[in-house]
């Protein structure tokens, strides 16, 4: 039936909406402390604290990584608020 396609509760897309606004506002910070050393200290960006790589290229993979991160413990989080099996 079309009507009864989506059983999910109302307040779903709002809990939703919410965990996604606090992991986009977690990755703006991640972002904006990069950005930050860049035009603060972008002598510490040629540090090269691990095996010869520097920290510019860490932190860029860093964000990248967090990215990746954040996007699964945002598809667990909508995965936990379903209810009952699949259709």
């Amino acid at each position: 039936m079309a009507g009864n396609r989506d059983s999910r509760h109302p307040d779903d897309g709002t809990a939703a909406s919410r965990s996604g606004l606090i992991l986009f506002w977690i990755y703006v910070a991640l972002y904006g402390g990069f950005m930050a050393l860049v035009l603060v200290r972008p002598d510490l960006l040629s540090l090269r604290p691990f095996g010869g790589v520097n920290l510019a290229i860490l932190y860029g993979m860093g964000l990248i990584a967090a990215a990746f991160v954040l996007a699964v413990v945002y598809m667990l989080l909508r995965a936990g608020r379903r209810e009952g099996p699949r259709a």
